[in-house]
């Protein structure tokens, strides 16, 4: 796609507008780290368009401190104190999702991911935010904590302005099919294959 112009024109009845501004859904699989550094960068954009973001993390604990939750967190206050950029809100499940005031044990997963699953679906019916990034959703579709038929069915009726971003390995088919953008991350190289361990900044 050279200078972004498309390669074909469908017949699908929309204007140019119109198909532009369509919402999508975006996947972001593959071995390789990046696949919620790009997600949030994706947010990014759409906080700077005045859109609300709501970021939901599947399986980090909730001791696993981002970044990118800070510099979240901080823009969420910016809006709220300036009303630059669009609201933010960040939930964790390793922390018992911030709705349900209530901090999750090691041995309720599984619960824990369905009832995330639950909230953003009834958020995406609502139409709530206009941004969804939803980091390691692949893993719970994947251990059959949620059900990856039910996830594609209510992205592909959502109304509005939605886009949802999912990321993590091993994405279902189905979701792949689904979705409007896949991005897919390969290890050329890295450090850790020369016994270099993570560090601060590159990350976390």
């Amino acid at each position: 796609m050279p200078q972004g112009q498309v390669t074909t024109v469908p017949d699908d009845g929309l204007t140019t507008r119109q198909r532009r501004n369509r919402p999508l859904v975006v996947v972001h699989t593959g071995e390789m780290k990046g696949k919620s550094t790009a997600a949030f960068g994706l947010a990014l954009r759409g906080w700077a368009q005045g859109w609300s973001v709501g970021v939901f993390q599947f399986v980090k604990s909730a001791r696993w401190r981002v970044g990118e939750e800070a510099a979240f967190r901080a823009l969420g206050r910016l809006h709220a104190e300036t009303g630059e950029g669009g609201p933010v809100e960040w939930h964790k499940m390793g922390e018992g999702w911030s709705w349900s005031r209530k901090r999750g044990s090691e041995g309720d997963h599984a619960a824990q991911a369905a009832e995330g699953w639950a909230e953003i679906r009834r958020r995406i019916e609502a139409q709530v935010h206009e941004v969804y990034v939803l980091d390691e959703f692949t893993y719970p579709m994947k251990w059959g904590w949620v059900e990856v038929e039910e996830v594609v069915e209510v992205l592909a009726r959502r109304e509005g302005r939605q886009h949802v971003i999912i990321t993590g390995r091993d994405a279902a088919s189905e979701l792949v099919a689904a979705a409007d953008v896949v991005m897919e991350t390969t290890k050329v190289k890295h450090p850790m294959d020369f016994g270099q361990k993570g560090q601060r900044g590159i990350e976390w």
